[in-house]
């Protein structure tokens, strides 16, 4: 047998059906704001992503030569790509673009919970102007993206990547020295920071700063033990039209860091805490990469959801519906009634409602037992006698209720039926697909 890769998963139509719910949930909160998708390539040159995050990125690449030698990688992030595509053909576009993308990404790394060598993302981007609006519509966005899922237990922190780095870049001359620097804060690596600024000779207090500023974390009011900058009124400013959007429980964390030189103030994670030490389920800020790629300097705002993430924190925060495939079986009760229960399926197909039909030859009973295996809400029963009448035997599958109703409107009444208020002690299980 040959198995999957590593790092990678196969999902079946019930996993399927779940993610593409949650998928479209997030979707239509993009369409709400008015955001519209993009597409591109799975695959761009490698340069691109070099160009963004550095060499060391290579390592965690599937980098390949094509045909034409030149050197390809499989996209470990799609934000690059949505960039390059600005740059090259909507760059003379009135702004703000509002821009959104789902896909795959791939990554090199050790597989483990929350974390594949093939994952999928969906983020947004604002092209447009720095200001606390711009960082608060995408902000927004992000909790109303979560929300929209059902998602409830996750918590947002809000930092300003300018208030360490300005200390970082004050206190170090060495431009790399301090973009290594910024690296080990966005990690938490505070022993080896430590150990760098004292192998390369930074004394005085800068650590001791580094570190109070790094632990900064609370309610916004938290800002007046640090000192007073463009970054503070920024924070405050972006804080209170939050309040006024109806999110008024973001906590500030300006030990959010991100170590590449094109992060340039507002910085975000969201965490789902139930996930445990993979929690974090979204990361975003505002940058400028534009120029890195041609272009003219633009500033941008935007973050990147983890679908996987979200999958499972929703699986640790409740039962998710059941999954049904289809709305109606239609089963011939003999051999004679199959070409009915096709001309019957049809109808109900042509009205938008899922249906299946015996292509088996199973038994009735057998036929029945299949439908109840599959979930179907109801099964359209094709006899004899029914169609000496013109008329079909729907039958409910969880109360085991059944009528007569003419052949000709089966349709009309099947879909009556599935949006009519459930009666029975599973009413709250979805009436059509998983929401």
């Amino acid at each position: 047998m040959i198995q999957r890769p590593r790092g990678t998963r196969d999902f079946g139509p019930a996993e399927m059906a779940r993610r593409r719910a949650v998928e479209q949930a997030m979707r239509e909160a993009c369409h709400r704001f008015g955001f519209g998708e993009v597409v591109t390539p799975t695959f761009e040159q490698s340069e691109l992503f070099t160009l963004r995050s550095g060499e060391a990125i290579v390592d965690e690449m599937y980098v390949f030569k094509d045909k034409g030698d030149r050197e390809m990688a499989l996209r470990p992030e799609i934000t690059a790509s949505v960039i390059r595509f600005f740059v090259n053909e909507m760059s003379n576009l009135p702004k703000p673009l509002k821009l959104y993308y789902v896909g795959n990404c791939f990554r090199y790394e050790n597989p483990q919970s929350g974390r594949y060598r093939e994952f999928f993302q969906l983020g947004a981007e604002l092209i447009g102007n720095e200001n606390p609006e711009t960082d608060a519509e995408v902000i927004s966005l992000a909790v109303e993206s979560l929300r929209a899922t059902g998602l409830q237990d996750f918590n947002v922190r809000i930092g300003h990547i300018g208030i360490l780095k300005s200390l970082v870049l004050e206190g170090i001359d060495d431009q790399a020295l301090a973009g290594n620097v910024l690296r080990m804060i966005d990690k938490g690596d505070f022993d080896a920071l430590a150990q760098t600024l004292e192998t390369n000779g930074v004394t005085g207090n800068l650590m001791e700063s580094i570190t109070g500023i790094a632990g900064t974390k609370g309610s916004i009011d938290v800002l007046q033990s640090v000192d007073e900058t463009k970054a503070n009124e920024h924070l405050r400013e972006l804080f209170e039209i939050l309040k006024l959007q109806g999110i008024d429980d973001c906590q500030l964390d300006l030990g959010i860091v991100r170590g590449l030189d094109y992060y340039s103030g507002m910085v975000f994670e969201i965490d789902a805490p139930r996930l445990g030490a993979e929690k974090q389920v979204l990361g975003g800020g505002s940058y400028t990469l534009s120029e890195l790629f041609g272009g003219e300097p633009v500033f941008s705002t935007g973050f990147a959801i983890g679908l996987d993430r979200v999958m499972l924190a929703l699986e640790a925060e409740k039962e998710l519906p059941e999954y049904s495939p289809i709305d109606a079986y239609v089963v011939p009760t003999e051999d004679a009634m199959r070409k009915y229960a096709f001309a019957i399926v049809a109808k109900i197909r042509a009205k938008g409602l899922r249906a299946d039909v015996d292509l088996m030859r199973r038994s009735m009973s057998k036929n029945l037992k299949y439908a109840s295996s599959m979930a179907a809400r109801y099964a359209v029963i094709v006899g004899k006698d029914e169609m000496a009448k013109r008329s079909v035997t729907l039958r409910d599958m969880e109360s085991g209720e059944q009528r007569q109703v003419p052949a000709d409107f089966a349709a009309d009444e099947l879909e009556k039926a599935l949006n009519a208020p459930r009666k029975h002690p599973l009413s709250s299980v979805p009436q059509r697909g998983i929401p």
